[in-house]
């Protein structure tokens, strides 16, 4: 109990704030863009939720990008998997959701690891959130569907390609908030 509360400490209250809305920013747009993605992907027999992935999970990213500080990515699938069992959102993995939600995040955070003086670049949040929706997709399936190994190539591949694009969008995202020099 003690080594997490340290680590808490080490985010400010506003980097907490940055986390919890960017973590409800995330649930809160994701049963929007599933069901338009699914008028797409549905009639080509494609799960949906790998193509949509890039587009919640850019969430992710973007409060890393925000925060600036390791732990965020895990700290915002953390939030976003107790969001989800607490509110008992349609779709819902149950308990598991706390791995589903909370795998993704990591694998964010460590793309961001490799930085110097938290200086991120296009690439990172490219790789951030494509990392984030390939470990989404992968835990997803094995916890769930277990799909043959072609499938999970395709999708995986849908799932990179999804990331890039929320990737793209994150970065533009934070660009323009440093343009502003709002210093939220």
């Amino acid at each position: 109990m003690d080594s997490g509360k340290r680590r808490l400490n080490n985010f400010t209250v506003f980097d907490l704030v940055m986390i919890a809305l960017t973590a409800a920013l995330g649930i809160a747009i994701k049963p929007i863009v599933v069901p338009l993605v699914h008028v797409i992907t549905g009639p080509l027999f494609i799960p949906g939720g790998a193509v949509a992935g890039g587009f919640y999970m850019l969430w992710i990213v973007l409060g890393i990008g925000y925060v600036k500080r390791f732990g965020t990515g895990t700290l915002i699938g953390i939030v976003q998997s107790i969001l989800v069992i607490a509110t008992g959102m349609m779709g819902t993995h149950g308990i598991m959701s706390l791995i589903s939600y909370t795998l993704p995040g990591i694998a964010a955070d460590l793309v961001f690891l490799i930085s110097k003086d938290k200086q991120y670049h296009v690439l990172h949040y490219i790789l951030g959130c494509m990392a984030a929706n390939v470990a989404g997709t992968l835990v997803t399936n094995f916890l769930f569907f277990r799909l043959p190994p072609v499938t999970v190539a395709l999708l995986l591949s849908s799932a990179a390609l999804s990331g890039a694009a929320g990737g793209l969008i994150a970065s533009s995202l934070i660009k323009g908030l440093e343009r502003t020099n709002l210093n939220l």
